[in-house]
């Protein structure tokens, strides 16, 4: 699993790739052999990493993460063990991506091959799990990959957490004045067994829809249906917000850090709900939390497209959906500076997080781990260094080269020196005033979470960047 294995003749090296290595004729991932052709782009570091399933490890960030989410949903299905292998038509077309949409681009998205991708998003397997019809609520957690920005805060695997609940009108209690019950009543009745909670000031100032702004589905669901959903919505993902930030907020006051002061100290959470517009709902919304002196995004929400529920053959079916991404939750729930600490498996990081049982308020959610400040155990020395490069005239498909984008560089650097990039900046460009050419310079700093790098390594390091460039990508190096 996640091993390069080929058999028969190897293709050439680099064909439709950022960086080099030999391209078997068929890859073997998760028990299966797919094919590949020129769109496949996934480097070995990718691969490598397939089997790590950091939301199931125990004690680990992401896992912990997941599991106190999970418990604020106690009678919701899990799925947590989904294939990342997906086909193109589970990953865009199902959800309504157009075919020119930027995200379908080799340069955004790991082809294992024209028809399959590594998927992009948890919402891929949405439709299979609605069309299950097997319970009112669900959620989905799942390593997700994108090509993407080498920084603190960008990664191109992440994970992802997605949830849905929905009801059946075809199962609704019976009202006196209907035989077949009212969906808004029932709705409003299961609203009302939620918790409740005096440690969060909600602010919510708009309607539950707006005809222009944020529109409900007037085919499908009438208004009072939509307050009913919305507000249901809103009350669950407020109760789990809470538990998640008076985590965060207990874990820092045991540190005694600095966000402990800036988050309040027994200062009840301060949470907004903002408009929004996503595909996949209507109306939708985005939930903020004012958190060390900031409003920061914290999940996407709405309530579902019929079309949606349709087309999984559930149309009567109605109801709401959310997307939160684990690491982002993780990060400040732990204080973990840098998202490359997540994929570590140096003991001195995930031993912080081992722990005894203990109940939630105590820092611990179970046996398995429990929820702490981040010790950071050394600061190691950064050594940057500049690439600048030409690049090719003919640099675009008509000329036989495919089109050089950042995302490329960004793949190149990483299956060269892995983890022991800490971030790649452009730090200029230029066009050359008589031959047209377009020059790049990238600063690559190189710093280990773990170990001071060496000079030779480092510099053996950029010299593979290096050749890479020039024999995958044509460039001239300046």
């Amino acid at each position: 699993m996640g091993a390069l294995r080929g058999k028969g003749r190897l293709r050439a090296i680099g064909e439709h790739v950022g960086y080099i290595y030999a391209k078997p004729q068929t890859l073997t991932l998760e028990n299966h052999s797919y094919q590949t052709d020129s769109w496949t782009n996934i480097s070995r570091s990718i691969l490598s990493a397939l089997s790590r399933r950091l939301h199931l490890q125990p004690s680990h960030p992401i896992s912990l993460t997941r599991r106190l989410i999970e418990s604020r949903f106690p009678t919701f299905a899990h799925h947590n063990t989904f294939s990342p292998l997906v086909s193109v038509q589970k990953n865009f077309d199902s959800l309504g991506f157009p075919p020119d949409h930027p995200g379908r681009n080799r340069s955004d998205t790991y082809y294992v091959n024209r028809d399959t991708v590594l998927r992009t998003h948890t919402s891929a397997h949405q439709a299979d799990v609605f069309r299950q019809d097997a319970s009112d609520g669900w959620l989905i957690s799942a390593d997700v990959y994108r090509r993407d920005a080498i920084d603190r805060s960008h990664y191109p695997i992440f994970h992802q957490m997605e949830g849905a609940r929905t009801w059946d009108r075809r199962r609704l209690p019976s009202s006196s004045s209907s035989s077949t019950g009212s969906l808004a009543q029932a709705v409003w009745s299961d609203a009302a067994r939620l918790p409740t909670n005096d440690a969060v000031k909600v602010e919510d100032p708009n309607p539950p829809f707006h005809t222009e702004r944020n529109p409900l589905q007037a085919e499908h669901h009438s208004p009072e249906e939509v307050a009913a959903i919305g507000a249901h919505l809103k009350r669950s993902l407020e109760d789990m917000v809470v538990a998640v930030f008076a985590q965060a907020k207990w874990a820092a006051l045991r540190a005694k850090s600095d966000a402990a002061v800036t988050a309040g100290g027994q200062e009840p959470l301060r949470a907004r709900w903002v408009e929004a517009y996503f595909p996949f709902t209507s109306p939708s919304w985005e939930l903020e939390v004012f958190w060390q002196g900031d409003w920061l995004e914290v999940l996407a929400c709405g309530i579902v497209k019929q079309d949606l529920l349709i087309q999984a053959g559930v149309p009567q079916r109605v109801g709401w959906a959310f997307g939160i991404g684990l690491e982002r939750i993780a990060m400040l729930l732990f204080g973990i500076p840098d998202i490359r600490l997540f994929w570590s498996q140096d003991p001195r990081f995930l031993n912080q997080f081992k722990g005894d049982v203990g109940e939630a308020g105590d820092g611990e959610t179970s046996e398995e781990g429990r929820i702490v400040t981040f010790q950071p155990f050394s600061k190691y020395p950064a050594s940057p260094r500049d690439v600048s490069f030409f690049l090719p005239s003919t640099s675009s498909p008509a000329g036989g080269r495919p089109v050089f984008h950042e995302n490329d560089m960004m793949e190149l650097v990483r299956d060269t020196a892995g983890d022991s990039v800490e971030d790649v900046q452009l730090a200029d460009e230029f066009m050359h005033p008589k031959t047209g050419r377009k020059s790049l310079c990238y600063r690559i700093n190189y710093r280990s979470l773990e170990r001071t790098l060496g000079r030779e390594e480092v510099n053996d390091m950029h010299e593979g960047i290096r050749r890479k460039l020039v024999a995958g990508w044509g460039v001239e190096l300046r």
